[in-house]
């Protein structure tokens, strides 16, 4: 078995500019907001419906938000949440 010499690349800090999408500070922005809003769920101990009563915000829309579904929110929206 031949030995490969693998070189070892630092990345930007950024996944997705290190992917090549073109929106990637956005993108990255909106991973973090989302981040966030589900730490909060979690030290809050809330399910999605209780933080449905607790905010107003679709039930379905956390939901997104903890699977990482973000396609459909804009960084405002998520800043909102």
């Amino acid at each position: 078995m031949k030995s490969e010499k693998l070189e070892v690349v630092r990345g930007s800090g950024n996944a997705f500019r290190d992917l090549g999408h073109k929106s990637a500070d956005v993108e990255q922005f909106k991973a973090i907001l989302a981040a966030e809003i589900i730490k909060a769920l979690d030290r809050e101990g809330l399910s999605v419906r209780a933080a449905q009563r607790r905010t107003g915000v679709a039930a379905a829309d956390f939901s997104r938000i903890c699977n990482a579904d973000l396609a459909r929110f804009t960084a405002d929206r998520l800043v909102s949440v």
